[in-house]
């Protein structure tokens, strides 16, 4: 494919740093590009830290000089611009859509191209605007792709949304597999991990550390390790405290490169209370890493096996979670079963296999 007849693509994408959205917007760049696609990425806030392929234009850089209004409106007019002076064929939509009035803006003013629109979330707030009948105005019959299959269903039918597909995130795994074998300074031995942004109303880390509380892991001297920032880590650390775990519950921070801590782990846990599709189950599995998870709404039960490659249990339950932590450590079999089912289970979501799909899609 000659440059010349190159369709180019611009990805637009809340940032390209932090978030699972985010990494697999990044992702699917290098896949598109090395598809063959021309790419150009257009980010709304200042966070670059995934790699990337394509042009990126950073939005972010110029609203940190002006988020007013006026300069609101101004980012709308040279985005557009920037839309038609690189001769953009086709979108691809990743962000959250969630003010109506820019959104409005958005798609009946900027975008004068063919869209398609990537739903990550399963919660209708994170995804949408507060107004069904704006969404059904703007997405009815628009290209929308869901991340996971309960995602799609729901907003289907809540918006009667006429052309919906599943694309799960796409995993480099040969990448992590990599930075999995990079050496951390780090002593404990023998622990179970989260890892991802401490925010409590999206991952009820409270409820994570009831549960452990409850379960046999401290007395087995087995640690939990957090791994992570954000708006809540003070507050989480004054739970522990309060919870008298603090000797066991170990906060590393934010790490530019998990996996490591990952590989070395017993197994990764997942509490949230919702999700779109979440991308450390794949990545803890991809290293054969056994997951116990709640299931959420969604993607969880949609990558776990519930006792082939983890274990899948009732949410919001902390006794319930416990349990299942106390089961996959003390069943050695079953822990064994999982960890050995574990790395095959996710070839499906490899970049190959989504790559695939993608260009389906837009052939």
């Amino acid at each position: 494919m000659t440059k010349a007849n190159k369709k180019k693509i611009c990805i637009v994408a809340s940032s390209l740093g932090k978030g699972g959205a985010e990494k697999s917007s990044a992702l699917l760049s290098i896949i598109l590009s090395d598809l063959g696609y021309e790419i150009f990425i257009v980010t709304v806030l200042d966070h670059i830290d995934y790699d990337y392929k394509g042009s990126l234009f950073n939005l972010g850089e110029i609203k940190k000089k002006n988020d007013t209004i006026f300069g609101r409106f101004n980012r709308l007019l040279i985005f557009k611009k920037f839309l038609k002076t690189n001769n953009i064929d086709l979108v691809i939509d990743g962000r959250t859509r969630i003010q109506a009035y820019k959104e409005i803006i958005i798609s009946q003013l900027v975008y004068k191209v063919p869209v398609i629109y990537v739903i990550h979330n399963y919660n209708r707030e994170k995804a949408f605007t507060a107004f069904s009948w704006l969404n059904k105005t703007l997405y009815k019959n628009k290209p929308m792709i869901a991340v996971s299959k309960e995602a799609e269903a729901k907003f289907k039918d809540l918006y009667q949304l006429n052309n919906t597909r599943t694309i799960y995130n796409a995993f480099d795994f040969d990448a992590i597999a990599v930075k999995a074998n990079e050496p951390i300074d780090f002593e404990t031995e023998n622990y179970v991990i989260f890892y991802g942004r401490l925010d409590d109303d999206h991952k009820n880390l409270k409820l994570l550390f009831e549960a452990y509380k409850l379960s046999d892991l401290p007395k087995h001297d087995v640690k939990l390790l957090i791994l992570g920032n954000g708006p809540d880590e003070a507050q989480l650390k004054l739970y522990a405290k309060e919870l008298e775990l603090l000797d066991v519950i170990v906060f590393e921070g934010f790490q530019k490169n998990p996996y490591p801590y990952v590989k070395h782990s017993l197994f990764m846990v997942l509490t949230s209370r919702f999700e779109g599709f979440p991308m450390v189950i794949p990545e803890a599995l991809s290293l054969s890493i056994p997951v116990v998870s709640v299931n959420c709404k969604s993607g969880p039960s949609e990558v776990i096996v519930n006792e082939h490659n983890g274990l899948l249990v009732e949410n919001h339950k902390p006794i319930i979670f416990a349990e299942a932590m106390n089961t996959i450590y003390n069943d050695k079999e079953l822990y064994l079963k999982c960890k050995q089912n574990a790395k095959a289970s996710v070839e499906q979501f490899s970049k190959h296999r989504i790559a695939e799909q993608w260009q389906s899609l837009l052939k």
